[in-house]
């Protein structure tokens, strides 16, 4: 019976983090479904349209290396309330910018509101600080996949909670912020209730309760440990690369859409299931990379967003090739995102490790805010088929770097070294 009482407060903590996944999930997924379209009819062009998932990571990116820092000196529960917190004030302040026809109001509220992503990219770190080096992988995945339940949800929402706004005078685009910001609120309640034990500061104390010196959470710390390790370098890139060419191609889907005449209802399908590919399967990928090494399913993840690239940029008018490129979209997304957080975990030593995963989150917004911002320039100038092209140009650095570094110290190194 005593070990039983002494293992709830863990699975409250597991069941706090999976539930804020699963809140979190959907409350960006409800925001991001019409931001394109929003932005554009704010701004009243579709070539400023790809701002808007340039916003919603560049908030992220600033953040993410403070946020490491807090999360370092006092653990995981304060730094995840923030995150989700912010993305209540950046909802807020979006609806808003729409209200006002404010453009760069507008931009700078998706900025704030993308921390609320922040919150949810961070809390895989979080089911990391107790796994094994060998289930390391599968413990991310599943933290991962919580987020499947509101993530799919989320854009087939999109257009009821536009039209439960529209009585008060909020453009029905804007409508999902609205509800956004109160699943937000619930998450960041949820999470600084129940996220106890702590699992960051449990891990230090397993460890001997050492404490990380100040220069141990700074950027160039970081940056110190990835310069210091291949597989590291090969982690950042995977994750930045398969995160980018992500944004990039899902942020103009709906626009493309929009152009060859889809509805709200058809978009929010479309990315509903581009959403599952990127969550529903994350257990698989998590399995294959302790199973078969972290290198093999980077591969996977080149070969993933490569075909995805493929069936999106040569759909045209066939709604159901665009359907089926935006899910090999979100797998090859989930493959590399799983792949190279475990893989970028197992490489650096701990103390490190906060720095470096900082870095990670920072350098993947930094890199995927401005694959949004390029995004709509070459959609408005060149057209969705060119996105998808420059989106696969993307990999060729990734899975050169996978092939050398794969045959310099073998595809099943890192699966099971901490």
């Amino acid at each position: 019976m005593t070990s039983v009482c002494h293992r709830c407060p863990k699975v409250l903590s597991e069941s706090a983090n999976t539930s804020s996944q699963i809140l979190g999930g959907l409350a960006n997924a409800t925001g991001i479904a019409l931001a394109a379209v929003l932005a554009a009819e704010v701004s009243g062009s579709q070539a400023l349209s790809g701002l808007a998932s340039a916003s919603m990571v560049a908030g992220p990116a600033l953040l993410a290396m403070p946020l490491a820092a807090l999360m370092t000196r006092r653990g995981r529960r304060p730094g995840l309330v923030l995150a989700y917190f912010l993305g209540v004030v950046g909802a807020a302040v979006v609806v808003t910018g729409a209200l006002l026809k404010n453009f760069p109001l507008l931009l700078f509220g998706m900025a704030v509101f993308g921390a609320g992503s922040l919150g949810n990219l961070q809390a895989r770190y979080a089911a990391a600080d107790l796994a094994e080096p060998g289930r390391r992988a599968r413990a991310i995945s599943t933290v991962v996949w919580a987020t499947t339940i509101g993530a799919v949800l989320g854009p087939n929402i999109a257009a009821p909670a536009g039209h439960s706004v529209t009585g008060l005078g909020i453009p029905a685009t804007a409508g999902p912020f609205v509800w956004a910001a109160g699943v937000f609120l619930l998450s960041a309640v949820l999470v600084g209730v129940l996220l106890r034990p702590d699992p960051l500061l449990t891990a230090r104390a397993l460890d001997g309760g050492a404490a990380h010196p100040p220069a141990a959470r700074s950027l160039r710390a970081g940056v110190t440990a990835v310069r210091e390790s291949p597989r590291a370098r090969l982690a950042l890139v995977t994750v930045a690369v398969s995160h980018t060419a992500m944004v990039s191609i899902m942020s103009m889907t709906p626009v493309a859409l929009t152009r060859h005449g889809a509805d709200i209802q058809l978009i929010g399908l479309v990315i509903s299931v581009h959403i599952a590919g990127m969550y529903a399967f994350s257990p698989v990928m998590g399995w294959l990379a302790d199973r078969l090494g972290r290198l093999s399913v980077i591969g996977l993840a080149a070969g993933l967003l490569c075909c995805a690239a493929l069936l999106a940029g040569t759909a045209g008018t066939s709604h159901g090739q665009t359907m089926a490129g935006l899910f090999l979209l979100g797998l090859g997304w989930s493959a590399g995102l799983v792949s190279g957080s475990a893989l970028l975990t197992d490489s650096v030593p701990g103390p490190a490790r906060a720095a470096v995963q900082g870095l990670c989150d920072l350098t993947m917004n930094v890199a995927a805010g401005l694959g949004g911002l390029t995004a709509g320039l070459i959609v408005a100038r060149a057209g969705y088929g060119w996105l998808n092209a420059a989106g696969a140009a993307l990999l060729l650095p990734m899975a050169g770097l996978a092939l050398f570094t794969s045959r310099r110290h073998g595809t099943r190194e890192g699966a099971a070294t901490g």
